[in-house]
């Protein structure tokens, strides 16, 4: 018999079958063997079994909220999409903050980068955002990232990570040297997710109603204030609390306390891209300031927890091939791969109607596809045509393209990238370098040194050492010396 007082009518099966005894399972007599005509005892171990989905096999380790976006000037003459098209229009938003290389069990406190992964529910479709915090990443081109990843990840016969693969790998990659800087700094371990940046990363197109192209870049810039965690009070509070960051932000929001950040972008109009100084679409590089300032757009706030952390969060699905009219993709290699590489890991992982799930479906316009069938499929459409053109009524193409057309030229080659006037790997990581304060500095190489210490071969070492070098003489100084002295 229930022991349950209260109830919200009677608990049922899958199929909507009253349940009469969910404490026994049923038995070929008393204290005899369980018989397999037990639907529910079945229904729940096989159910059981399938809880858990395949998971990401980078950011698995993250978490989310609600919220909402907020304009706050006049965009309208660098982009025709429709949620910027006036100030003060707000969209609602679903945000995604996550570790990179650890595992769905790994802690939050620990030295990786962060994702920042944003879901625009607009009029036009939901517009995703997938970046980072920080502005900056390890390579430049998306046919290096399983190599990367793979050396980030558990070795195939150590089963760890193990320091060699890392550095092997970066000092080989001498493009990384930037991105490394950044990450062994003191913004590598933030204190929360409230507490740092965001960044597109990537540069992206705006189109405006006139047809003009210009080149963007996103910032999003915490109004709570940087705040980060050293090296040793990163490590007492990864094995304290696990899960700090993803109870930081859900308590921060159950309580009131809202996060929000300040939206900026960069504009460049795509006749200053091919004689920057920079490569523009470089991953590798950010565009200085002094050469094209912030310009502010908007607020975001996050104010609604999910109700669910495995429908809402470990479901939910962004891909940077989700524009809306007015904004696209850019030249940049990483992006271009990345355009397919995220909606592929969500057809693997959640399966071909992941964007059916609430988390993912557009929320303020109406997906009208004629894709059918597949797995967790529901029937949405009816008894509705499923090709195109058809002469029933069906939804048919609008001849407006998204974004504006970007011209090419040359033959089809594995191509490195253009390089510009101040491109190199290292120039950038030497800037950062120098604008760290001497106590900033410090910490950068005692992080680093304790990272390179771990990597037991000397050719390894020496060329990891000498791309920082590279960047700034005294850089690699301080760094070789800081390793000698941890190595004895």
């Amino acid at each position: 018999m229930s022991t349950h007082v209260e109830t919200t009518g009677p608990l049922t099966t899958e199929s909507g079958a009253p349940v009469s005894d969910n404490q026994n399972s049923q038995t070929a007599g008393v204290g005899g063997p369980v018989l397999l005509q037990d639907q529910l005892l079945i229904e729940k171990l096989a159910h059981f079994n399938r809880e858990r989905i395949p998971e990401r096999i980078v950011h698995a380790r993250g978490a989310g909220a609600y919220g909402k976006f907020t304009v706050t000037a006049d965009v309208t003459g660098y982009t025709r999409a429709a949620f910027l098209s006036e100030v003060g229009k707000e969209t609602e938003v679903f945000a995604r903050f996550s570790t990179v290389a650890g595992n769905l069990g790994a802690a939050d406190a620990v030295r990786d980068p962060r994702g920042f992964a944003l879901k625009f529910y607009t009029e036009e479709g939901n517009y995703d955002l997938v970046g980072n915090n920080t502005p900056v990443f390890f390579i430049k081109d998306a046919i290096k990232f399983p190599d990367f990843i793979h050396t980030q990840k558990r070795d195939p016969y150590t089963g760890s990570q193990e320091a060699d693969n890392v550095f092997d790998f970066w000092g080989l990659s001498p493009e990384s040297t930037h991105q490394v800087t950044w990450l062994f700094g003191d913004r590598g371990i933030p204190a929360s997710y409230r507490h740092m940046h965001g960044f597109g990363s990537h540069t992206f197109q705006w189109t405006n109603a006139d047809g003009e192209i210009f080149w963007v870049k996103y910032h999003f810039k915490t109004d709570q204030g940087i705040k980060n965690l050293t090296e040793e009070e990163a490590a007492v509070l990864a094995g304290q609390d696990p899960d700090s960051h993803q109870r930081d932000l859900r308590e921060s929001i159950e309580t009131g306390d809202f996060p929000n950040w300040t939206v900026y972008v960069q504009v460049m109009p795509a006749s200053e891209a091919a004689d920057y100084r920079f490569n523009p679409f470089d991953l590798t590089k950010v565009w200085p300031h002094a050469d094209y300032p912030l310009i502010p757009i908007g607020k975001m706030e996050l104010n609604r927890n999910p109700e669910n952390i495995f429908a809402e969060v470990e479901q939910s699905v962004f891909s940077p091939a989700h524009f809306v009219p007015g904004i696209g993709p850019s030249p940049d290699k990483m992006l271009q791969g990345r355009l397919f590489g995220y909606g592929d890991a969500h057809r693997y992982r959640v399966g071909i109607n992941a964007d059916h799930l609430p988390v993912n479906r557009p929320h303020a316009a109406e997906a009208r596809t004629h894709g059918r069938d597949g797995q967790m499929y529901d029937g949405r459409h009816g008894g509705a045509k499923n090709y195109e053109p058809n002469s029933f009524g069906g939804p048919a193409q609008t001849d407006k393209p998204l974004w504006a057309d970007v011209a090419v030229s040359g033959a089809t080659t594995e191509s490195v990238a253009p390089s510009h006037a101040e491109d190199n790997d290292f120039v950038q990581a030497g800037n950062l370098y120098r604008l760290m304060s001497e106590s900033e500095q410090a910490r950068l190489i005692s992080n680093l040194a304790g990272a390179l210490a771990g990597v037991t071969r000397d050719d390894i070492l020496r060329r990891a050492i000498e791309n920082f070098r590279k960047a700034d003489a005294d850089y690699g100084k301080r760094l070789e010396a800081a390793v000698e002295a941890l190595r004895g």
